[in-house]
Order: C-alpha cells, then structure tokens, then sequence
C-alpha cells in the first residue's frame, strides 16, 4: 500500500473515530450552546494535530472533513438509536458503555 495512501486512511479513521464521542454529546444538548459548540470544535486540534504530524497535504483536507462530518453524524445517530430502544443516555458515550456492560453481567 502506498504510504500517503496509508496516511490518508489512516487519519480518515482516527478522525471518524474521534469523533464518535463528540457526535453522541451534540446530540444530547441544545443546539448552538456552549455545550454544542464545544462538542463541534473540541476535536479539531486533535484532528489537525494528526494531519500536521504525518504532514498530509492540504489536498486531502476534504476527505478529512468528509471523516470529521461522518464521526459527528455517526455519534448523533448512536445516541438516537440509544434513546429510541428505551436507555436513557447521558452526554458521555463512554459511561453509557460502561453502564450497559456493567448491566449485561
């Protein structure tokens, strides 16, 4: 596999899955708040971060986006899928994962 290749996937994965958590705590609070938009811009240095470490060019910025748009909507989509079976998440996807394990036992 061609490095840039590997670059290129590499960071669209990292910043999908960065995200998740930040797309499930938008969708529980009201849009346009404090809240939101920290849950909207708190994973953009990490992001950036990542692209400017492995030093991928500015031409896959848009694939970047694509990645960071997919996590938050994926993350949202989570949290509905969650409210609709009956569990009443919070705002942190990882405790409700602790707490459904927790239950499975």
């Amino acid at each position: 596999m061609d490095k840039t290749l590997a670059v290129v996937v590499g960071i669209s994965l990292f910043t999908t899955l960065i995200n998740l958590p930040f797309g499930y705590w938008r969708a529980n609070v009201k849009k346009f708040s404090k809240a939101w938009f920290l849950a909207v811009h708190l994973p953009v240095p990490f992001v950036v971060a990542a692209r400017l470490s492995f030093k991928a060019s500015f031409k896959f910025i848009p694939i970047f986006l694509f990645s960071y748009f997919l996590g938050q909507w994926l993350g949202a989509q989570w949290y509905r899928v969650m409210a609709k079976k009956g569990i009443s998440p919070s705002s942190c996807l990882f405790m409700d994962l602790v707490k459904r394990s927790d239950q499975a036992e």
